[in-house]
């Protein structure tokens, strides 16, 4: 036991505790607190027993078995709560003391409180966790923004609970105020994306190919062993090997087809258009999600919808589309992160944060739920070009879509035609074969903005001109006349 603690930390969660745990286990003594005192004295007595944790019974006496300066840790529900838990905190803390909110905070609402406690002569730094319930015990991808000075006195702190890989531990500083909560909101649509993509392939090799899920487990695995190797698709391989000790049968066959979210991704999708963005992979792992919660509705549609008649993949080509899907898969992660790396560095300019993508990618590397072999490639793209405005320019992996591109369209092509559902493959190759194409169909867009509403246009022939305006119905009807 210790007279004093290192690091404090607010909210005894399952990630709270293995968080707390992870410190401590790293040389920090820490203090605990929970508004329920009861899981205070129960982690002491139980998983915090023998180490050097402090248990504390209110926020007075919380704070005060802190070394100064202060450092806590708040790991409690986003919005309302953390403002709760701050104004608790306030009249025990002193100048230059730092509050760190590790939850899932929006980063506005981390801008502003950072604003709020400047002015009081506090630090607040708001950094994003990443990596679960095994992550935060045994080392997590953390994010953390804020001011530079305070983020360097829990440097220590955070290098070393932190997940490590061959280039150093999983966290770096990435800029002012919300820069760590809007990077690791746009991990989680990044994340929302990957598990969309992966559960659409998953829906092809199921439905469209027959195969059982023992099966489609065993080519999850091989996939592993290549290009795809990653934690989603590790785990996937997983979890489609356990069968119900009750039924016998597979586990992820008897789970209700309807997916949950907490929110980070509807905010990704919302700050990008704020942004002018595109993340359309991201988008339709929103869109799936909330198609997957009208269970009722669907159950319905499908006596009364029917699909493709005769729809049924050959069995003589389910090899070329397990090799098909594969590719899909591969470029469509590519086009996922393009979009979140894309959409990281126009907040950066926005709020003049100068995030290091680079960087970004590698703290990726380990220890985060969308940890992957790809973030190599793509931390050494934004290396080799910090200011590459979109990955799928750069040599590596511009090279890997044009080349795989058949295969890709093949895969996709064929689950439209056998009426399966790949909103997130698809939208992935259309961003690829949309941002390819020197010209769009939007010059009529622009034609018919300009009919309704006079929002002008701009002509190909006089850029000079700079926006013009035409009066549509006149031609036209002078065009008439002389019919």
């Amino acid at each position: 036991m210790t007279d004093k603690a290192k690091v404090g930390l607010i909210g005894l969660g399952v990630m709270g505790e293995n968080l707390a745990l992870n410190i401590e286990r790293n040389g920090f003594p820490i203090a605990i607190y929970n508004r329920t005192t009861a899981k205070v004295d129960e982690f002491v007595n139980g998983r915090g027993k023998g180490k050097q944790v402090i248990g504390c019974s209110d926020d007075k006496a919380f704070v005060a078995c802190l070394e100064r300066p202060r450092k806590i840790i708040l790991l409690v529900k986003a919005g309302s709560p953390v403002d709760q838990t701050v104004e608790k905190l306030l009249p025990f803390l002193e100048k230059d003391d730092i509050i760190i909110d590790g939850g899932n905070s929006h980063f506005t609402d981390t801008m502003k409180r950072e604003k709020d406690l400047a002015a009081k002569g506090f630090y607040f730094i708001g950094s994003g966790v990443s990596g679960g319930e095994e992550g935060a015990l045994w080392g997590p991808s953390l994010m953390p923004g804020g001011d530079k000075g305070a983020y360097e006195k829990i440097k220590p702190i955070w290098e070393a609970i932190a997940a490590k890989v061959d280039d150093g531990p999983c966290v770096t500083y990435l800029g002012p105020n919300g820069a760590g909560h809007f990077v690791k909101m746009v991990h989680n649509g990044i994340e929302y994306g990957d598990m969309q993509l992966i559960a659409e392939v998953y829906d092809v090799l199921k439905r469209g190919l027959g195969l059982s899920a023992s099966q489609i487990g065993d080519t999850f695995e091989e996939w592993n062993k290549g290009i795809l190797d990653s934690f989603l698709i590790e785990i996937t391989a997983k979890i489609l090997s356990v069968t119900d000790p009750e039924t016998g049968k597979p586990l992820v066959d008897l789970i209700v087809d309807k997916a949950g979210q907490k929110g980070t991704g509807k905010w990704t999708g919302e700050i990008a258009l704020d942004l002018g963005i595109a993340v359309p992979t991201i988008d339709a792992a929103l869109t799936g999600r909330l198609l997957s919660a009208l269970k009722d509705e669907r159950v319905l549609a499908a006596k009364k919808l029917s699909g493709p008649a005769g729809a049924t993949i050959p069995q003589s080509e389910h090899k070329k589309v397990i090799a098909g899907l594969q590719d899909a898969l591969y470029a469509s992660k590519v086009c996922s992160y393009a979009q979140g790396m894309a959409l990281i560095r126009a907040g950066s300019d926005q709020y003049q944060w100068n995030i290091d993508l680079s960087e970004c990618a590698r703290i990726w590397k380990g220890g985060c739920i969308i940890r992957a072999k790809l973030l190599e490639s793509i931390k050494q793209a934004f290396k080799r070009q910090g200011d590459v405005h979109n990955l799928l320019v750069d040599p590596e992996f511009s090279s890997y879509l044009v080349e795989h591109q058949q295969d890709w369209r093949y895969a996709v092509t064929t689950a439209i035609n056998a009426g399966i559902a790949v909103p997130a493959l698809s939208a992935s190759l259309a961003y690829f074969d949309s941002y390819r194409s020197a010209n769009l169909p939007q010059n009529l867009t622009q034609a018919q903005r300009d009919f309704f509403g006079a929002h002008t246009y701009e002509r190909v022939d006089k850029p000079q001109a700079g926006f013009m305006h035409t009066d549509w119905p006149s031609l036209i009807k002078e065009k008439a006349k002389h019919k």
